[in-house]
């Protein structure tokens, strides 16, 4: 085949096959060892890692990392916003507390301090929370061995900053064998995908009809026909 080729006069590439499968718009890193991070099946339709290893777009491992972080986050939100709805239909908590996420907080002053001394607050102790967790990702285990009140011991981590585990991040001590923590990185990830969505569909129900998830919840079951698409209007 180079033999006619050459005699063609053609400088054009035959591409192996599975080069092709490896530059597909859709599989961009199913034959390589990528694979083998939670929830990674190999589709990556706009690109984003880099299947080779380091370097290219963004490294691999570290955007995995960020899907765990940001899921585990919108698992804690999903369930902290439709939380007060369900719990004030159920006669839980004060009506003026059983507000739509998006309504929380608003006219609310019985708060120990003002609403800006909570956010500069809310800010200072994530950023160093999130610091410390960076610190970790960018060095793992050196948490354990800057002081911290005492707790530096458990802060050691794994080896692996997604997955610290110990007696802070992992009390139940789930994941005692390679097998069933790989079964548990999976459902996680997977859940956290699905959280992830519904953290946007809150968004855009909330926008659309001017109320909660739970009373979306509630007027689609009481009428499924007419709760649906008929309705929508933007608030």
């Amino acid at each position: 085949m180079e033999t006619a080729r050459q005699m063609l006069g053609s400088s054009r590439t035959v591409q192996a096959p599975s080069a092709a499968r490896k530059n597909s718009f859709v599989v961009r890193a199913s034959s390589t060892s990528v694979l083998s991070l939670p929830g990674d099946f190999g589709f990556d339709p706009l690109g984003l890692s880099d299947p080779e290893g380091t370097g290219g777009f963004i490294e691999p491992k570290w955007l995995a990392y960020g899907e765990v972080i940001n899921g585990r986050f919108a698992m804690l939100g999903a369930a902290g916003a439709i939380a007060p709805e369900i719990l004030g239909k159920a006669g839980l908590i004060p009506p003026e507390t059983a507000l739509p996420w998006f309504k929380t907080g608003l006219g609310h002053t019985n708060y120990w301090a003002d609403p800006y001394t909570l956010f500069v607050l809310e800010m200072a102790l994530m950023s160093f929370a999130e610091h410390r967790r960076f610190q970790d990702c960018a060095n793992p285990g050196s948490m354990g061995k800057q002081y911290f009140l005492g707790l530096e011991k458990f802060l050691g981590g794994s080896g692996d900053p997604a997955y610290p585990g110990g007696p802070l991040f992992n009390p139940l001590g789930l994941g005692k064998d390679e097998k069933s923590m790989k079964e548990l990185k999976l459902k996680e990830v997977k859940n956290g995908r699905l959280a992830i969505l519904a953290i946007l569909g809150y968004f855009v129900q909330g926008l659309v009809t001017g109320v909660g998830p739970y009373q979306n919840l509630l007027d689609h079951l009481a009428d499924p026909v007419i709760n649906i698409l008929t309705s929508l209007k933007f608030h």
